[in-house]
This record gives C-alpha cells, structure tokens and sequence, in this order.
C-alpha cells in the first residue's frame, strides 16, 4: 500500500474514534461512535467491483478495522485474502471474523470481485461496541487488470456497473490520477481519487474535519482538559503534542487553501459542461450558456452552482429562484466565459 492510499485508508480507519474535545469526560467520548461497524452476528458488508481484462486477474483483498483487544482504546486488525477463499479468523477476547472472496466472469472481457466480511463473535450482555468490528473498509489490489470506476465507468461497462450490489460501503479508484490498479471500499461515501489536504499535519478524526478551526480550539483548551489529555495518552495526548507544537507559520498554513481554478462567482456566464456520465437532463444543456444565480455548499463542503439559462424565456423567474428556472452543476461542470 503507498503513502497516498495509506493516509486516505487510515483516515477512514480513525474518524469518528475520538471527538472534540479529546477528553475521556467529554459526553461525545462516553460513547465511541464508528462507521462501518458490524455487530456480533449481524448483516454481513458486502463490496463489489469490477475489472477490466483478458484472462481471469489475481486480486488481492485486505479487510481493515479496529477491535477492542481488553484495554481501553480499539487495536488495529487486518485479514488478507489473496484471490478466492474464505476464512475465519480468531480476535482477541473470543471474536471471530469471517471474509470471503470470490471472482466471477461477466463479460468476454470484464470480471466481477465479491468480498463479503461477517462478525460471527458470540453476543453477550454489555457494550456491543467491544464486540463489534468498527470502521471496516477493504482495500483491494488487481494483478493483470486494472478496475472499473464504479462512479463514471465506460459505456460499455454501465450496466455491469449499475448489477454490483455494495452493502455498508461504497468503491472508488485510489492512488495518483488515473491509476486503476487499487480500490478502496469504505463505509464513507468518497469520489474517485481522495486526497488528504498536503497542509494537514495529521488526522483529527472529526467528520468533515476543519483543521484550523479545532486546531485553534485545542489550543484553547483548559489546563485540566490538557492534563486529562496527557494523562489518558494514546492519539488525544498526540492530538494535543501536535497541535501545541506548531508554529504561527504552521496555522497560517490551514487557512484560505484554495486548488486549481477559482470558482465561478454569482453574476459570472459559464457555459455548462456536465460530467461523463451524468443524467439525461444534464448532458442535454451541455454547451449552453448560462448565469450563476447562486454559489451553495452542501454539507460535504462541496460547491453547487445555481444557474439559469441566458436562453430561457423564463430567466427572470430563474433569478428569483422558481422552479423549473434554475439547473445546478458542480463547480468542474462549468466553463467560465471570459
């Protein structure tokens, strides 16, 4: 696994295992919460992808996720699964964790992988959580192959694309841009190449994190809050080292990083340039002049634009934000007229 799909996989490993602020006494700390998680003997997780080639590839799978071993923070424990196989293996405490993979030809040309991954540890009374698999997410690797963006994938290959049946988790292509020899299936919903800010000098495990603002919040803490930090130890204690040891360079750093082409503003004419594979309506404005009404955010950080058609005989109504008036695009499906 190279640094890039390593950061990305262990982000996913971590979020949600400790919340601001890093306190054992924090109320939001009381109780773990984790994506990914399955409990003793319930629904099994289920990943399918699918791969480009022309005789049967090797694949690789590694089943990822945290347990808790006795003590009082989750370990790391993994399972490999090296082309079609099922297996069942021991954790601590009395868990056990089943996996099975399979390959499955398709077409003349394309091949469909099934991971499937169970927690058959016995129940007991008490807190599921320690007998429970948390943030489980698969990474997988192709010999003689390469794998199918299940988000855009060819046209050739929609439909095989649109039959993988994924439970609990969701497939995208990891690694430097265009490569398609690894995937990651993770229980958070992610987009094709994921990449961790360069600025971010480690993980915060908050969802949707903003590294400058709980940087600055962690600073701020109370010297008792920092003491139970320190004395709890583990990643809140390095949370807090790191935090305390940057720089007034190293903060200004977090702040205002913008990438690739600045985004439209209201006011400013685009043309519309939907992405492959995109829904009907989209792809039949494309090449259309419009206006941005609005620039919005959802809660992924993600920017949408509002825009109304410079040929729509309604455009006032669009402006004033009517229904039927107002088409949205992301900020990469437009082009910004000069």
């Amino acid at each position: 696994m190279n640094s890039a799909v390593e950061k990305i996989a262990n982000a996913v490993l971590y979020e949600g295992y400790l919340l601001y602020p890093y306190t054992q006494s924090s109320l939001k700390n009381q109780q773990r919460w984790n994506f990914g998680v399955l409990p003793p003997q319930g629904d099994d997780m289920q990943t399918e992808v699918l791969i480009e080639g022309s005789s049967e590839p090797g694949f690789r799978a590694r089943v990822r996720f945290l347990w808790y071993g006795g003590g009082e923070e989750p370990d790391e424990q993994s399972i490999e699964a090296d082309g079609s196989r099922v297996q069942r293996v021991l954790l601590p405490q009395g868990g056990m964790a089943r996996t099975e993979a399979s390959i499955a030809l398709v077409t003349e040309r394309l091949w469909r992988v099934t991971v499937r991954i169970r927690n058959e540890t016995a129940p007991v009374d008490g807190d599921e959580t320690r007998r429970s698999m948390l943030s489980t997410h698969t990474i997988l690797a192709v010999r003689d192959g390469a794998f199918v963006s299940l988000m855009d994938p060819p046209p050739e290959f929609r439909d095989a694309a649109k039959q993988c049946r994924n439970i609990g988790t969701w497939p995208v292509l990891v690694g430097a841009e265009g490569e398609r020899h690894t995937m990651l299936s993770s229980p958070i919903i992610l987009e094709d190449y994921p990449r961790i800010a360069p600025e971010s000098p480690g993980d915060l495990f908050d969802g949707t994190e903003i590294d400058e603002i709980l940087t600055l919040r962690i600073l701020t803490l109370s010297d008792d809050e920092k003491a139970e930090i320190r004395a709890a130890g583990g990643r809140a204690r390095e949370i807090l080292e790191r935090a305390e040891s940057l720089t007034a360079e190293d903060i200004l750093k977090l702040h205002g990083a913008v990438r690739g082409k600045a985004a439209p503003r209201v006011g400013d004419r685009v043309r519309l340039r939907p992405r492959k594979g995109a829904d009907i309506l989209d792809l039949a404005l494309a090449g259309k002049l419009a206006t941005v009404e609005a620039v919005e955010q959802d809660f992924e950080g993600r920017l949408h634009l509002a825009v109304v058609l410079d040929e729509d005989p309604g455009r006032e109504l669009g402006m004033m934000r009517q229904p039927g008036h107002r088409f949205f695009f992301g900020a990469d499906e437009v082009e910004p007229m000069t």
